[in-house]
């Protein structure tokens, strides 16, 4: 009888290990915001990959706006992440993480939009219950990471189709991790600016318990790209709650 081998939940690609790589050197501040990066040629003997390989990680890199391309002149540092980024996650894994975001916005917004549509009294307060949760658990100093995605959960059952839910869940593990990574450099940050996460989940439940899909769709977009913003940026929070952050309508 053969033995029995355990099949990777997914296959680690080598631009995921380049991307990481990079990141990590970006948020250490041996490459810091301005600086033009070594060329693809370069970072290619380095890294011992392929020219494609590292292309493929430079591009995801401009798509999270860590980097900008200019053509003919190379490749730049647009900003810096938390320093604390690679230590709360392995660094070729934080790609794959961050690309679960595409879907997600594409499923969360369209399922806040028809949830507005469909709710009923007990979703509203299914999700309100986990706001409030949320809220308590975020004062006593823990992360929220069960009460927060509880939130997002109830909005997809609200949407009142069941393969909201299972696409979720689907993503759940990049969804967890990301949630984890994003609460624990909230923690870090003064009480007032945590409570932003809480103020993002109430809009949303405002829009959709009064009907506004437009609206609902809107600000849970919103709220996903400032998660997103959260991760990618050290100075993401400070801005954002200095400029008292929310999409216009």
């Amino acid at each position: 009888m053969s033995p029995f081998a355990l099949t990777p939940a997914r296959k680690e690609r080598l631009a995921d290990i380049v991307y990481g790589q990079i990141l990590t050197e970006i948020s250490s501040g041996q490459h810091n915001a301005g600086d033009k990066l070594p060329s693809e040629a370069e970072l290619s003997l380095r890294f011992g990959v392929s020219r494609p390989v590292v292309r493929e990680a430079l591009l995801r890199l401009g798509s999270d706006g860590l980097v900008q391309s200019r053509r003919g002149i190379g490749t730049f540092v647009s900003k810096k992440p938390s320093t604390r980024l690679t230590e709360l996650a392995d660094s070729s894994e934080l790609s794959w993480y961050l690309r679960a975001f595409e879907p997600r916005i594409v499923l969360e917004t369209e399922a806040a939009r028809l949830a507005a549509e469909r709710r009923t009294r007990a979703d509203i307060e299914r999700a309100r219950t986990a706001i409030e949760e949320l809220r308590v658990a975020i004062a006593a100093g823990e992360l929220g990471q069960a009460q927060d995605i509880a939130f997002h959960e109830a909005i997809a059952e609200a949407a009142g189709n069941d393969f909201f839910g299972a696409l979720l869940n689907d993503l759940r593990a990049p969804v967890t991790q990301t949630m984890n990574i994003g609460l624990e450099l909230a923690r870090g940050r003064s009480a007032g600016r945590r409570l932003r996460i809480i103020e993002e989940h109430t809009r949303v439940l405002d829009a959709i318990a009064a009907g506004d899909g437009e609206a609902s769709a809107s600000y849970m977009k919103y709220h996903l790209l400032q998660a997103r913003a959260a991760l990618l940026d050290a100075q993401h929070l400070e801005a954002s709650q200095a400029l008292g952050g929310g999409p216009q309508r």
